[in-house]
């Protein structure tokens, strides 16, 4: 289009990002580069290995000298048109406010283009969590639960169950004097996790329904175990296997396993500051309470991850290898 070459192959995807408009432009930017793109300051138009443009985001109004939301020339691009109203024919231009099916019956575009038969497919199809209804999703404190969690929720469309930790008031106290809140604190976790767990999941068909929790219940037990006195614990162990019955259990108990010195790293990165003086000898506590509580368990239910060399919120290779060993 505008000059003389061979056809070009076109399409229109839908997806869904947490990237802000400027990084998903990077993103997009570097994808290129990788494919052999070369890029020049000339305005007029080659043939090129790739093209990737960004049409709308949501309703998005962006005009800004790198980048221009909703993309300008679209209403004058059949072939961009075309498949955009095989998307979402009622989709509505954030400027022109017009229908994709409108703006394809008025464009000036003659040009004929033809469908092909080719289809795209989303590879995270490849990876299927319907055997599982209930999945926990575990790890110590800086592990990367949440966000794992959040993201499978998102990926699979799954009910997202997360841990109210931050409504805790005992939480900044605890870490300022652990002797004297370490007892309230887990006796406040204990309940809170108890009301949610039995709440939050009885409302949900676990039959029909995906559930992704960030914690499991036997992480009452765990931390306990690590904070309490011997006196204390005893007594806080029989009143949670008094609650734990009535609690369904996960079909699969998913531990991400990260070192110390990496989860003193996400610790100081995500800045809680009542969080910044956790020490590496408490953290290397929990992590051997979950692996003493994880080698009394039925080993099938459980899958342990080690994340040591993963980055899986920013690789996305990295997140499908986690997914890949969680329904291996």
């Amino acid at each position: 289009m505008g000059f003389e070459g061979d056809d070009f192959l076109n399409c229109v995807i839908q997806v869904q990002s947490r990237l802000s408009s400027g990084k998903l432009l990077d993103k997009i930017l570097a994808i290129e580069k990788k494919m052999g793109r070369e890029r020049n300051d000339n305005d007029s138009f080659t043939s090129r290995p790739i093209d990737i443009d960004i049409l709308f985001i949501d309703d998005l109004v962006k005009d800004t000298k790198s980048l221009k939301i909703p993309h300008p020339h679209l209403q004058d691009r059949r072939f961009v048109l075309q498949p955009m109203v095989d998307l979402n024919p009622e989709f509505e231009h954030a400027i022109l406010k017009k229908s994709m099916i409108q703006l394809l019956s008025e464009t000036s575009d003659k040009s004929i283009i033809s469908k092909q038969s080719k289809w795209l497919r989303n590879p995270i199809k490849d990876y299927d969590l319907s055997k599982y209804n209930y999945i926990a999703i575990e790890g110590n404190i800086g592990a990367g639960k949440t966000s794992l969690a959040s993201q499978l929720s998102s990926d699979f469309n799954a009910k997202l169950i997360l841990e109210r930790f931050k409504d805790n008031p005992f939480l900044p106290k605890f870490y300022k004097n652990q002797q004297r809140y370490a007892f309230p604190l887990e006796m406040s976790f204990l309940a809170d996790r108890y009301q949610q767990l039995l709440e939050d999941i009885t409302q949900f068909d676990l039959f029909k329904d995906c559930v992704i929790a960030d914690y499991d219940a036997y992480k009452s037990l765990i931390f306990a175990k690590v904070t309490l006195q011997d006196e204390e614990f005893n007594l806080y162990k029989k009143l949670f296997h008094l609650m734990h019955k009535e609690l369904p259990k996960p079909d699969v108990y998913v531990y991400l396993y990260q070192n110390t010195e990496r989860l003193l790293e996400n610790i100081k990165k995500r800045g809680r500051s009542y969080e910044q003086s956790i020490e590496a000898e408490y953290l290397q506590k929990i992590n051997d309470g979950y692996l003493d509580f994880i080698k009394s368990q039925h080993s099938e239910t459980i899958k342990i991850i080690d994340i040591s060399s993963l980055d899986f919120i920013k690789n996305r290779k990295d997140y499908l290898t986690v997914l890949k060993q969680i329904i291996s």
